[in-house]
Formats: C-alpha cells, structure tokens, sequence
C-alpha cells in the first residue's frame, strides 16, 4: 500500500473581507449570497462561523449529479443546525455552479466562495474541473473536498493537505469493471473513452484489469468529447468486432451510442458497459425503447438506505436521482464535525481533525450523536451513509463499495437497487 504525506503548511491570502447579507437557503441553513465581487476575504483563516461553499454542476454535462449532491449537503446542513449547528453557530451555507469543462464557470464561482469567507468548498463534481480549481482553492487555506471525484491523479496531487473526497479513486471502479466484462464472457473488448484525467485514467485501469483475466483490449479510442461527430471513433471500434463495448464518458455518450446503434453495434449483438460519468436515467429518454436493454454499468457506493432517500426527499422533493448524494452528506458533516474537533473553522485546523473524525474513536452514524461524544472529550469514529470513510494520509477512503447496475427496455436503470455490491481495499 501506498501512502503519500502531506504537509499541513498552508499559504493564506490575505484580503479584506466581504460583508453579504444571509437568507434562508432550501435547508433551512443561512445562506450567503453568491455575488461577485473585485474585493478577497480572509479566506482561510476562520472567522469563529463555519462556511461550506459548494461547486457543484447546475449546468454542462453532469447537470444530472447536481441534483443529489445538493440534496445531501442541504440535507446535512439541515440536520447540522436543527443539532445546535458547529462552534455554537449555524453553519453558513453557498451553492453555486461548477459547470464543465467547456466553461470558466467553475472558477468564477470558486472567487465568489472565496470572497465569502468559505472555510471548505464541496466539488467539483468533474475530476477535471476539480484540478483546474484545485490550486486556487488549497492555495486560499480552504478545503477542497468532492463527493465525486474518482480520477487516480488526486492521491499524489499537490494539494497543501487540503484535499479529500469521499468518492474512491478509479482504481476500484475500474478493477470492478474490468473484472465484470471478463466474467461475462468477453474476450475481447473495445474502450470508447473521453480523452480527460478521469476518462483516459478509468480506461487505463479497465484494460490493466481485463487483460490480467485473460481478456483483451482489441481496440480504443479515446476521443475529445466536444466532437460533433464520433463516427470515425466508432468505426475504429467496428473494425475489430469485440464482444463488449466499454463508454466511458459524460453527457457526450448519448452521441456515442446513436453512432453505435447507427453503425449496426447495438447493445444485443454487443455487451456495452457504462461508468457513473454516464449511467443517467435522462440521457437517453429520446433513445428509442429497448436500446439501453441489458447493458450494465458501475457505479461507486452503495445504494443510500431507503430512510436517506425519505430524509433527501424532505429538501428536493423531485429528486429521482441519488448518486452521489450520500458522499456530499457525508462530506458536509465531517467538514463541521472535524471543525468542532478543531474548535476552529480554519481550512488547516479543519484538515488536521477530518482523519481523526474519521476513524479510531467511539462509533458514531449521525452529526448530533457524533457532536455530543465531542463535547464530552471522546474521540470519535464517524460511519457514513456512503460507507465507514475512513481517511488515508492522501485524503481518499480507505475502502469503498461499487454498486453494479443494469438498464431495462425503459432505457432506465433501479437507481435504488444493483445487481450486486463489490467491495473493496482501496490500494489493493
């Protein structure tokens, strides 16, 4: 097992501060209000307030995983303050929008948090937008923690030890992946992958895994996902004839695959495999019945316990959607529980207690409970919904689930229920 330290010296910046007006937010949480603004703040030297900002995809092309992302932290964030809230204080919370990568949405909204006074921000949702924000972020003294990133590149990433994801590295998703293909029979294989950190990474651990099964990759290609057109990256595929199509992408697969249904690789003359940048249940409604049928897909988490669907259901009564929901609630409550370990809502002195909150003390499954073991002096062990999270020196869960899914004629997959759970040690 690899483990990589990380220092915990942060450079702050040092800035005047912006006054905003708070109101109510669909939490219940006060909310401050994402305006822009030429002025900093002290960002990341703790005002006594504990602010979580997040960036998280309203717009571009994983719109879809918004939904459930600002559902759980809402949901936390209610549940934090209906609790006494963090530091004897309610905590503040921002939303704002990380777009994609076609944008400097993300950015712009990263100097919105900043000038706020945010102590952590939870996002991006993108492994891609996270490290073209990540350097500003952890430079400010602010915590960077996403519910979703999965790309590798995140273990040894320069980050001031200030990065965290509950979300597992694409070395479990992958080896999960890699594993099913073989075992469904497929010798062979073709990869249709983004060409990013996180298509590029997933399809690298896809094929080390298949081939050490026995199987092989006989043809990939990884493509811009900004093309109009993917028939030439199609055909690549076509001319090898394998037995299971593996797509890794976002939103652009829904192209993908009216290029794969155009030129004759339906999914029931040829296994398709899907990853959580594309497993959507609104991709594909314009896709005539049937053409999603059987085809399986990897998802990292366990389905979040009926009772967490009702309490997400209580802030965003549309939700269909829950991936990823039970990382953002969990990222959200170990923010403020290691903030009350702290007694600080300081970015460092935040960081230097979310490992410790995480593991080694008393069990605890709920922010309230967790809280009252803190002011007692115990320390405490904090269980997720998404898992037991329990942190490494690079920040990542130790060990994570990936739930395996499968479309039906609907062109719809049970976001509730899989076909099974793998489980597995993050570094093995």
């Amino acid at each position: 097992m690899i483990r990589i330290s990380r220092a915990l010296a942060v450079a702050t910046a040092a800035s005047l501060a912006l006054a905003a007006c708070s109101t109510p937010n669909k939490s219940g949480a006060p909310n401050a209000t994402a305006s822009a603004s030429t002025q900093q703040s002290a960002a990341g030297k703790g005002d006594g307030t504990l602010t979580i900002g997040d960036v998280l995809p309203q717009t571009g092309s994983l719109a879809f995983l918004g939904p459930p992302e600002f559902a759980g932290i809402h949901l936390a964030i209610k549940e934090i303050n209906d609790a006494g809230g963090a530091l004897g204080k309610p905590v503040v919370s921002i939303d704002t929008d990380s777009g994609d990568t076609t944008t400097n949405i993300a950015s712009q909204s990263v100097d919105k948090l900043l000038a706020q006074k945010t102590d952590a921000i939870i996002g991006a949702a993108s492994s891609t937008v996270s490290k073209a924000i990540i350097d500003k972020i952890t430079r400010s003294g602010v915590i960077q923690f996403s519910p979703a990133n999965t790309s590798d590149d995140f273990t040894t990433i320069k980050d001031n030890g200030l990065y965290f994801r509950t979300a597992p590295p694409d070395k479990l998703q992958g080896r999960v992946l890699g594993d099913l293909v073989v075992a469904d029979g497929n010798d062979t294989i073709g990869i249709l992958a983004m060409q990013d950190s996180y298509g590029s990474g997933l399809a690298d651990q896809v094929t080390k895994t298949a081939e050490a099964n026995g199987g092989q990759v006989v043809a990939r290609t990884d493509y811009d996902p900004k093309e109009a057109d993917f028939s030439a990256d199609v055909a690549k595929i076509k001319e090898k004839n394998p037995k299971a199509i593996v797509l890794i992408g976002f939103e652009e697969t829904a192209k993908v695959v009216q290029e794969l249904v155009k030129q004759g690789l339906t999914a029931d003359k040829h296994k398709w495999y899907m990853v959580d940048g594309n497993m959507s249940n609104t991709n594909y409604a314009k896709d005539p019945k049937g053409t999603l049928t059987g085809v399986k897909g990897t998802i990292p988490g366990a389905a979040p316990p009926t009772a967490f669907q009702k309490r997400l259901l209580t802030v965003d009564p549309k939700l269909t959607n829950y991936t990823y929901a039970a990382e953002s609630y969990d990222a959200a409550i170990l923010i403020s529980l290691a903030a009350e370990a702290a007694k600080s809502d300081a970015g460092v002195d935040i960081a230097a207690k979310l490992a410790e909150v995480s593991k080694g003390g008393e069990k605890c499954t709920s922010y309230k409970a967790c809280d009252e073991l803190l002011k007692a002096g115990k320390d405490i062990d904090y269980d997720g919904v998404s898992g037991p999270v329990e942190f490494n020196d690079a920040g990542d869960p130790t060990v994570a689930t990936i739930g395996i899914y499968q479309y039906g004629a609907d062109n719809k997959y049970d976001a509730a229920k899989a076909l099974e759970y793998r489980k597995g040690d993050i570094a093995g």
